[in-house]
């Protein structure tokens, strides 16, 4: 097979695997509802505004992005990129602070490509930054509900307040982010060590619909239990005005959106909260592990099954440690490029930004992270007071 043959069954699978996601998710879905019925309108109603969060959370991400807020941010922290380690902290915050207000799957879309342009000015490869950012992306998904889509999953049969997540949720949310941004400086110290080249000029940002509709999806989160719709609408907004602006077309709408592998992730999560309806194994196993257990259990499940569906399979009943249930939801899937929708929004935001995502480094330092910080959250979910 010649080198373009090659590249082409490659690009073929790429632009492909969407699409028979999406065939694989609405067949599941369609024979969940044949036989089932009304278990699969619960497992539904369990799991849509999760996806319909989400996609106003990319939408507000696509606006903020055109407003060049992530870039200007990328400028600052690129202009302190002699200092390697104070780039690593920054970078870190800004990752987990953006995947705590607009979800892990907008971090891994816009910050990405923040951090190429970044190493690109600092000279070097990048690696370890890149790594950071779907790694602490994933660790960071714990403090609000929309930060990630497994939590309103989980928390589908409740529905708490932002407020009151936040405040069961953010000690083992600093812990778990400061466990993991420990352990890659640590594997990557060489590399970050490094002095680089600050070179350029700032990009300024504009305050404008960007930074209104983040302020406004932050409150609606903190304040409302069912946030999803009034989120969409915000998003829905603010692309509209910049659509009507023409800053960016239709196309920039479908790719942030990634509408294929929503539709095919939304239609698994229902077909397998069906079956956890029906099949009572995975609430009696859960029901006799304790939180670390769960946690464990959740990870691996994340991995095999990708930790939206296995959200959704895992919490069909009510689970008897949902906080711990989140906690290897949401970090487990840094074991492995399979845990989540991030992994592959992450893939896609480096192709697109002219570098291959270090799948292999990252992956390897994954599976020191992820154990140390699931432990070390589980630890500090029990000393807010044993909410697990």
């Amino acid at each position: 097979m010649s080198t373009g043959e090659a590249v082409g069954r490659t690009r073929l699978a790429v632009t492909a695997g969407p699409w028979i996601l999406a065939a694989v998710g609405v067949g599941a879905a369609i024979a969940a509802a044949g036989l089932e019925p009304s278990a699969a309108e619960s497992a539904a109603q369990q799991n849509w505004p999760a996806f319909v969060l989400v996609a106003g959370l990319l939408l507000i991400g696509l606006v903020a992005n055109d407003d060049h807020l992530f870039s200007a941010v990328g400028h600052r922290l690129a202009a302190v990129a002699p200092d390697g380690r104070a780039l690593f902290a920054g970078l870190a915050v800004l990752v987990v602070l953006v995947t705590a207000v607009l979800n892990l799957d907008t971090s891994v879309a816009f910050v990405t490509p923040v951090i190429v342009y970044t190493a690109r000015r600092r000279r070097d490869d990048g690696v370890v930054l890149l790594g950071a950012c779907v790694l602490l992306s994933n660790a960071g998904s714990l403090l609000l509900p929309g930060s990630n889509l497994t939590n309103l999953i989980v928390f589908g049969h409740s529905h708490p307040s932002g407020s009151s997540f936040a405040s069961t949720m953010a000690l083992p949310w600093v812990v778990a982010a400061i466990l993991t941004a420990a352990v890659i400086a640590v594997l990557g110290r060489r590399e970050i060590a490094r002095r680089g080249i600050a070179d350029g000029e700032a990009e300024p940002f504009v305050l404008g619909v960007g930074v209104i509709s983040i302020g406004i999806a932050v409150v609606l989160a903190v304040l409302l239990s069912a946030p999803a719709l009034a989120v969409l609408a915000v998003g829905l907004a603010a692309a509209g005005l910049k659509l009507a602006a023409r800053r960016f077309e239709l196309s920039d709408v479908r790719d942030v959106l990634g509408l294929p592998v929503l539709v095919g992730l939304f239609g698994l999560a229902v077909g397998l909260g069906t079956l956890g309806r029906q099949w009572s194994l995975p609430s009696t196993v859960l029901g006799h592990l304790d939180p670390l257990a769960t946690a464990a259990v959740a990870g691996t499940s994340a991995v095999v099954l990708n930790n939206l569906p296995a959200a959704s399979l895992l919490a069909a009943r009510v689970p008897p440690h949902p906080y711990s249930l989140l906690i290897g939801l949401n970090i487990g899937p840094n074991l492995f490029a399979t845990g989540s929708l991030a992994w592959v929004l992450w893939i896609r935001a480096a192709r697109v930004a002219g570098v291959r995502a270090p799948v292999k480094r990252t992956t390897l330092t994954g599976l020191v992270a992820a154990p140390i910080a699931m432990a070390g959250a589980i630890v500090a979910l029990e000393l807010v007071g044993g909410k697990t």
